[in-house]
């Protein structure tokens, strides 16, 4: 008799962690999880600030799938749709034509991407701050803009290289703005011709809060302590327009800059919409508390979800119909829950509602510098900073990785930070095509 296929569509947190779980749980003979990922790797996102402002080697906040997920079927490739009527998903694979991949049990898990808004020239000029790539941009770019300013006479192209404008002041906002920030304090060191005063960084936030997730009191004092650093806070201000690097905003200020990051909120992968599975008015997987998907009040047979993805109930929010935040802390517990439910019904048992009451929230404002909400106790400065790197650090999935962070952070504490710009990475193919000609096919 064949295993129960588990086909599990996402490898961010909820996908890598039940599928670890979950291989673990059963035998080979009882189940065979199947992994489909564009990318090989999970992505640690906490650690994308870090790894922009070079804190840690970018390769150890990614842990790879085959290396770490060796009882699992790894296929790299995207899920373009989903027929769950059909126990049936289609396979965009890396470099070849479509698959067809059928299975027992589905979890749709494949997270979220940054929501954006019709904005002139956001499209064209701006970059997120979700992934990897991403992060490693948004580093050489800062170090790049320096060396632009440092190599002209031009003042107001100096002006334009040297403005930086974050959108969005959630955790990535705060946290990508406050580490580049400091990055580039430190690089300037290395620029005679700069001052601290020639930079100018700019937060845009639509709302009157940053950090929400962190109450009042720490948001009113994470703004107090970014101001002190000579950073511009624009809260209740939008973003409406940066055709060609101008930036135009709702309070009515007008100005030029090269590097604009946004990070104002996330929103359902669009594979969720290619599948036959209910959703809500946000676009998100309709579940129960025990991640099965729920099409009104009838459970599908055979489909889970959680995630960012995923509209799952909170059990523990004091006012019905709260919805468990899009956090990777709600996300590694739910996937725990979604694999020991998928044992059980496999086992021919009913499933476990997933409850867990939120301990908080910690975020780091740069090196030294932090803020954390947990269990109702408010913590700033370097213990909220320390309890941030401590509690992350816990939460990379091997020791291997561990102790790579871990050797990363100390070495950080002896040697200087390398600030030096890999811009050709991006595109690795340029110096050689610029010396090679272009040469028609013989006839």
């Amino acid at each position: 008799m064949a295993p129960h296929r588990v086909l599990i569509v996402g490898a961010g947190h909820v996908g890598y962690y039940t599928a670890h779980r979950l291989s673990h749980r059963l035998s080979a003979r009882e189940v065979e999880v199947v992994v489909v990922d564009p990318q090989p790797h999970l992505t640690y996102q906490p650690f994308l600030p870090e790894a922009a402002a070079g804190s840690i080697e970018p390769r150890h906040s990614v842990v790879p799938l085959r290396q770490t997920l060796r009882r699992c079927t790894i296929v790299t490739g995207a899920v373009a749709g989903v027929d769950h009527a059909q126990r049936t998903a289609t396979v965009q694979m890396a470099d070849g034509p479509t698959r067809q991949l059928r299975y027992d049990d589905l979890v749709l898990a494949p997270g979220s991407v940054s929501r954006t808004l019709p904005i002139p020239g956001l499209r064209e000029h701006a970059v997120g701050f979700k992934t990897l790539g991403e992060a490693i941009w948004a580093r050489n770019r800062v170090l790049e803009r320096l060396d632009v300013a440092a190599a002209t006479d031009d003042p107001l192209l100096r002006q334009r290289a040297l403005t930086f404008v974050v959108v969005g002041a959630g955790y990535a906002g705060i946290e990508a703005l406050a580490e580049l920030e400091d990055m580039a304090r430190v690089a300037l060191r290395y620029y005679p011709e700069l001052t601290d005063a020639d930079m100018h960084w700019v937060l845009v936030e639509a709302t009157q809060r940053v950090l929400p997730e962190v109450g009042p009191e720490l948001g009113a004092y994470t703004v107090t302590q970014l101001r002190e650093r000579g950073l511009d806070i624009r809260l209740d201000t939008r973003l409406d327009s940066c055709v060609d690097g101008k930036v135009e905003l709702s309070d009515g200020d007008t100005f030029e800059a090269d590097t604009i990051v946004w990070t104002a909120g996330v929103r359902a992968h669009p594979l969720v919409a290619a599948t036959d599975l209910p959703r809500d008015d946000k676009g998100r997987i309709t579940c129960l508390p025990t991640l099965q998907v729920v099409d009104g009040e009838t459970v599908v047979p055979g489909a889970w979800s959680a995630g960012d993805c995923a509209a799952v109930p909170d059990l523990t929010a004091a006012e019905p119909g709260t919805l468990c935040s899009p956090s990777a802390q709600h996300a590694v517990r739910q996937a725990d829950r979604l694999a020991d439910n998928i044992v059980r019904a496999v086992k021919g048992r009913a499933p476990l509602a997933y409850r867990h009451k939120h301990a908080g929230s910690v975020a780091s404002l740069g090196l030294y510098k932090g803020v954390a909400h947990v269990y109702g106790i408010k913590i700033r400065g370097f213990p909220a900073w320390f309890m941030h790197r401590t509690y992350h650090m816990s939460r990379i999935p091997t020791f291997a990785g561990k102790v790579r962070v871990l050797a990363d952070w100390t070495l950080a504490l002896f040697l200087r930070r390398e600030v030096v710009a890999l811009g050709q990475l991006h595109d690795p193919r340029l110096p050689f095509t610029d010396v090679t000609p272009s040469t028609p096919p013989r006839q």
